[in-house]
């Protein structure tokens, strides 16, 4: 089984006496270390579909699998300590607590995980090192740029090493060549790391990224695309065959 597996994925919400459905009968399956990225339009259910994913919303009807564990029907205990050690986020507005700084923001997924102070603050040094970003450890995000923060917001996701990282348009709120360095963050980690991501985009140069672009359109998948990564990992795998 795929490290996510969505079968038969549906979402209603109540709006007063009006049910309004998110997601029709969304079927995805996502393999450990892939990278995918959903695309469609405002409304069209894209963030629904990514909160379903991160256990931060459970679906009406349809199962959700991670990594083999049925986890729709689990306490809220349960998917919180599931977010917590498998599942890295990163939002578009970066998030970071503006009174904490760069490192103090990224130790907060270890203080979660009870992971103490001397090896909280190594770990937290080494991820803002691995972006370029040790010199600003002591910097407030007031004093950071844009691609700083999400650099910064980036390192948080990935300081506990989960497994699958989940992004919500993560270059929205940038120029575009601050977004060009973090859409290449995000292949470096898949490919040296073998973490999974999963991002949400309305663009389709940053949707490239990705190996399969998934179209979501209604609440339902329209398609699902191959870009030119598949490709390329396909002549990566062949030539290391051969060879």
């Amino acid at each position: 089984m795929a490290l996510i597996e969505l079968d038969n994925i549906s979402r209603i919400y109540k709006d007063g006496q009006v049910n309004v459905q998110a997601l029709k009968e969304i079927n995805i399956s996502i393999e450990d270390g892939d990278f995918v990225s959903i695309m469609g339009p405002s409304g069209s259910g894209k963030s629904t579909l990514l909160n379903i994913i991160g256990c931060l919303d459970k679906p009406s009807s349809g199962s959700y699998y991670l990594n083999n564990k049925q986890v729709e029907k689990l306490s809220d205990w349960n998917l919180a300590n599931i977010r917590s050690q498998f599942i890295g986020f990163i939002f578009q507005q970066f998030h970071l607590l503006p009174k904490l700084n760069a490192l103090e923001n990224v130790e907060l997924p270890l203080i979660y995980q009870g992971i103490i102070g001397k090896k909280r603050k190594k770990e937290s040094l080494a991820a803002l090192d691995s972006l370029g970003l040790k010199e600003r450890a002591k910097h407030m995000p007031s004093q950071l740029s844009g691609g700083e923060q999400q650099r910064v917001a980036i390192a948080r996701a990935i300081v506990g090493n989960p497994k699958i990282i989940l992004a919500d348009e993560p270059t929205g709120a940038l120029d575009s060549k601050s977004g060009e360095n973090i859409m290449s963050i995000f292949r470096r980690l898949n490919k040296e790391r073998k973490i999974t991501i999963v991002q949400v985009t309305h663009e389709r140069s940053v949707g490239e990224y990705g190996n399969y672009i998934y179209h979501i359109k209604d609440g339902q998948i329209d398609y699902i695309e191959e870009t030119k990564h598949v490709e390329e990992n396909s002549k990566l795998t062949n030539n290391n065959i051969n060879n």
